[in-house]
């Protein structure tokens, strides 16, 4: 009677520890699956991210960092600041024009001059930052100071960047300065106050390079 006893309680300490076993692997596997669904979305993110900048329409300018490599050519991969010129300078194959180009055009130039010297070169440019397109922003606002157009492509996105208005602006007589190619200077009028009250929206217009919004 004894040793029956002793088996079943042993029986029963096997039964229980192997449905703790298969229990904790559940609940692993569980985990897992829920990781792997997000572990793959931040992969497609950020892969979708480089292509946005790699396949971008943004035309490269002057001052603008690019981030160029090379695939298994590290002497290759390099940071570089846009000359003035338009040009940036890289080994073997020297001067490249990047002002005027997009990424992808810029890719198919340095694969272009790299096909003399490395076999089926596999080049990527991406725009680390955008410092050719820059407005300034001046007076009454709570951070006067250069910003991209990038950033803040109109007149209120630019009140916004700046930190908003001080406590004496005069909101009705914002106005933006712009160079036109012939180098005169024109003046286009912001009033904010008319603005917010759904009056001429039209007013709050593209920034361009180089403007100069000024907050009295």
């Amino acid at each position: 009677m004894k040793c029956n006893a002793r088996r079943r309680v042993l029986s029963g300490l096997v039964l229980a520890f192997a449905a703790g076993s298969s229990l904790g692997q559940s609940q692993s596997g569980s985990r897992s699956e829920q990781a792997a669904p997000v572990a793959a979305s931040r992969v497609q993110s950020a892969d979708a991210a480089a292509s946005k900048v790699q396949n971008s329409d943004y035309v490269i300018g002057e001052g603008d960092v690019l981030a160029i490599s090379v695939w298994k050519e590290a002497d290759l991969t390099k940071t570089i600041p846009v000359r003035f010129d338009g040009k940036i300078s890289l080994p073997l194959i020297g001067e490249v024009q990047a002002g005027g180009r997009t990424p992808g055009q810029l890719e198919g130039d340095i694969t272009e001059k790299l096909k003399s010297f490395i076999n089926s070169p596999v080049v990527s440019v991406l725009v680390q930052e955008v410092k050719s397109k820059n407005f300034n922003i001046l007076g009454e606002v709570a951070k006067p100071g250069s910003y991209s157009v990038a950033v803040a492509p109109t007149v209120m996105d630019a009140i916004a960047a700046a930190g908003g208005f001080r406590d004496f602006a005069k909101k009705s007589g914002v106005y933006v300065l712009r160079t036109t190619p012939d180098g005169h200077q024109t003046r286009l009028n912001f009033n904010y106050k008319e603005f917010v009250k759904g009056k001429n929206p039209e007013q709050n217009v593209k920034l361009e390079a180089n403007d100069s919004i000024i907050v009295p």
